[in-house]
C-alpha cells in the first residue's frame, strides 16, 4: 500500500473518530430535543463506527497483500 493511500485512510479514520466524539459529547450533554433526534444521533454513531471498521479491515487487508 502506498504511503499516500495509508495517509488518506488514516485521515478518514481520524475524521470519523472526531465526529463520533462530537456526537457522544452532544448526547452526554442531553442536546437531543426529542427521542427521534436521539435515535438519529445514535444511528449516526453506529453508521460511523461501522464505516470505521470497514476502513480498518481494508487497511489491514491492503497491508497484508503487500507482504
Amino acid at each position: 500500500m502506498s504511503y499516500e493511500v495509508k495517509q488518506a485512510l488514516d485521515h478518514t479514520i481520524k475524521q470519523i473518530d472526531e465526529k463520533v466524539k462530537q456526537l457522544e459529547d452532544a448526547l452526554g450533554a442531553k442536546s437531543a430535543k426529542s427521542y427521534d433526534e436521539y435515535c438519529g444521533m445514535c444511528g449516526e454513531i453506529t453508521g460511523l463506527l461501522t464505516a470505521r471498521r470497514y476502513i480498518t479491515d481494508l487497511t489491514k487487508m491492503m497491508e497484508n497483500s503487500d507482504e
